[in-house]
């Protein structure tokens, strides 16, 4: 299952992660996040111990949306080591999420 990131979690659960962290930035009213959600569960579950998946709220944590100038939902940052690897925005299909994880494993 997807964690779900907030502005008081974001650093300890994100920025000092051990582990690679993608973190998906929606909203509930937004249908193309809503057409993402699947897609980012399926992750959590694949990638469980490998990369932490999650999810963050912009309504409801707007400062870390802010700080990483998320304008358009869906927006999905990978952070490896604290720092942003990849920002991909909009919804995409699965395949391209999977090579992104891949990539930030391998290197």
């Amino acid at each position: 299952m997807a964690k779900v990131f907030t502005d008081q979690n974001f650093d300890p659960e994100v920025l000092q992660s051990d582990l690679p962290v993608l973190v998906d930035f929606y909203a509930d009213w937004c249908g193309p996040c809503k057409m993402m959600s699947p897609i980012i569960e399926n992750l959590a579950v694949a990638y469980e111990g490998r990369v932490n998946v999650g999810k963050l709220n912009v309504d409801n944590s707007p400062t870390t949306a802010s700080r990483y100038k998320v304008m358009s939902i869906p927006t999905m940052i990978l952070f490896k080591g604290g720092e942003i690897q990849e920002t991909i925005v909009g919804a995409v299909h699965e395949k391209d999420l999977v090579q992104k994880l891949e990539e930030a494993l391998k290197g």
